[in-house]
């Protein structure tokens, strides 16, 4: 069994017109007011942050990767066998942030272990926002657009914002390929786990900031989900060079980070 991912492009030759960079503007916004919902949680925490990156063991990085890397191998599993599961941003920010004050309360330990439960609730939310624009969440193709939305990174990354390559391909996963995908989405997602993990590396005190860290995440990567699939939307109507030009000289104007390889 082959474990390359088989593409096929979806290119349309319609020219962008007035309304498709109106949305693309809009997209752009998005992507902007994204970076801010973190650094408010992160600033809404303050010092516990940096109280918290000390407690951190040495090893810590490498468990960090490892529980984000577990937790999305679990979440694009159980997502479809989620068939009929609730849906909307404000019932998984809710569930998000009851599993952040419990994965805090026991500190380090407990936070770690909450990861797999929090990244398959932000899952769940991402693939509702690709079912409003027309995916279908329980495809293995989406929900392998799902977890690139997790490779967005966070403010001040050098990976922060949608990784526009190969944006109107069509990809279907074979065999090793999605332990590929997860390899390289993992290192990024766990840098912005980090910072959730040392604000709950306190015992009690992390219940408090992994309920506001994890109602933050839930918001952050359903907004990059908007992103992320606005733009799949558009190419497939638009000639996609014409999309993505448009839509980093909007990044551009804003001063955003623009990732296009």
């Amino acid at each position: 069994m082959s474990d390359t991912p088989t593409m096929r492009t979806v290119n349309p030759d319609i020219p962008l017109d007035d309304a498709g960079r109106e949305e693309i503007a809009e997209l752009a916004r998005r992507q902007l007011a994204a970076g801010g919902i973190l650094i408010r949680a992160v600033n809404l925490v303050g010092g516990q942050v940096e109280d918290g990156l000390k407690l951190l063991p040495k090893s810590g990085r490498a468990a960090i990767e490892n529980a984000a890397r577990i937790g999305l191998e679990r979440a694009y599993h159980l997502a479809r066998r989620a068939r009929g599961a609730p849906k909307g941003d404000a019932l998984h920010r809710a569930i998000g942030t009851a599993s952040g004050a419990l994965g805090g309360f026991g500190g380090l330990g407990t936070a770690l272990a909450e990861v797999p439960v929090a990244t398959t609730i932000i899952f769940r939310a991402v693939q509702g926002v690709a079912e409003e624009y027309g995916e279908d969440p329980d495809s293995e193709e989406v929900r392998l657009e799902c977890l690139r939305v997790f490779g967005a990174g966070g403010p001040g990354a050098e990976t922060q914002g949608i990784d526009t390559a190969f944006l109107g391909a069509r990809m279907t996963l074979t065999g090793p390929a999605l332990h590929k995908m997860i390899a390289r989405v993992a290192p990024k997602f766990a840098t912005v786990l980090t910072q959730k993990l040392a604000t709950q590396a306190v015992p009690i005190l992390g219940a408090f900031a992994g309920a506001g860290t994890n109602y933050a995440f839930v918001g952050y990567y359903t907004e990059m989900a908007h992103v992320h699939f606005g733009l799949r939307r558009l190419i497939r109507t638009y000639n996609e060079e014409q999309v993505l030009e448009h839509f980093h000289r909007e990044l551009s104007r804003r001063k955003m980070p623009v990732k296009v390889s």
